[in-house]
């Protein structure tokens, strides 16, 4: 399932998160090594892209009368709950970011 795929992915980040602490060294090599804060972005939105054409399909369906409504509103909520786990996660790095910015030198 999608969700299982984005829920992997936010892992993914947050163990890329914590591996990078506070190391330059260590941001270089999450990013070199494959892994990391970018594969696991690119995991993360294309487990929401999967989750939103779940959602598509299913509504599509259920308007040809050949799906469940039941079915739709549940593709439905979890394409909704997808991207707005994306979305905290996008605001987390932000702040991250912008802190680490304030940071005096």
């Amino acid at each position: 399932m999608a969700i299982d795929m984005i829920v992997g992915a936010a892992q993914t980040l947050a163990s890329s998160s914590t591996r990078i602490g506070g190391a330059a060294g260590a941001v270089g090599g999450a990013a070199a090594g494959g892994g990391g804060v970018t594969s696991g972005f690119s995991q993360l939105l294309e487990g929401v892209e999967k989750s939103a054409a779940e959602a598509n399909d299913a509504v599509s369906s259920m308007v040809n009368k050949t799906g469940d409504v039941h079915d739709a509103m549940i593709a439905l909520q979890r394409a909704e709950m997808a991207l707005e786990l994306t979305v905290q996660i996008r605001n987390k790095f932000v702040q991250a970011y912008q802190d680490i910015m304030r940071m005096p030198i």
